[in-house]
């Protein structure tokens, strides 16, 4: 929680190493000595976009910083808030709001990738450090924000959707209790929520893990 924190909009905290992290739906997260982990501030304002299309920013921060840091890595996003190398994850996002502020989460496996049971992990083969690759992804979220925030959403919507995996993968949304369902990508909303077609009908999906078929 962010509770009476001075933190102010525009600074960052990078940690070489954690011993308390948390992934997504409170899952244990591996810190490893090469990777990154950061976090910055969001202070939400009155004209914004929907605060939920803030994952978009982070998502695209997060791969035009990859973009930089190894040109030649073919990554990808997935929704909700992963990069993806193929059909193994590269990084993840997560975000947490307390109010009118959002904290957004970094975790780039730019060393080595973490050994998960179940899931495919990738990593950069530490071609660039931590320290380094921090103002790469500083430097991409402050210019997607002030975009997102001066941007029609549809338009920033799809170019989200110029990166991530194409319209028609076939996947499956768990939910929180366990239960799936399957159908295939039909896109985002320009609120970030994403549109799950099955059976010749369109769910809009606004929480869940995603798994590419």
């Amino acid at each position: 929680m962010l509770g009476d924190t001075q933190a102010i909009e525009g600074d960052w905290l990078v940690a070489l190493r954690q011993d308390a992290g948390k992934g997504r739906q409170g899952r244990a997260w591996q810190s490893i000595e090469g990777n990154f982990t950061g976090s910055t501030l969001v202070q939400l304002r009155a004209a914004d976009p929907p605060a939920p299309s803030l994952a978009l920013v982070a998502g695209l921060a997060l791969i035009e910083a990859v973009d930089i840091a190894a040109p030649a890595v073919p990554a990808s996003l997935k929704w909700p808030n992963d990069l993806m190398l193929g059909d193994a994850k590269l990084a993840g996002i997560l975000l947490e709001r307390s109010g009118d502020r959002i904290v957004v989460g970094f975790g780039a496996n730019l060393a080595k990738a973490p050994r998960i049971e179940g899931r495919k992990t990738a990593d950069l083969g530490a071609v660039i450090a931590p320290q380094s690759f921090a103002p790469l992804l500083a430097g991409k979220f402050a210019q997607l924000l002030a975009a997102w925030r001066a941007s029609d959403p549809v338009q920033f919507a799809q170019a989200w959707l110029a990166r991530a995996h194409p319209v028609g993968t076939p996947l499956e949304v768990h939910s929180g209790s366990g239960e799936s369902v399957a159908g295939t990508f039909d896109g985002i909303e320009p609120d970030g929520a994403m549109r799950l077609k099955r059976d010749g009908m369109i769910d809009i999906v606004r929480a869940g893990d995603v798994t590419l078929a």
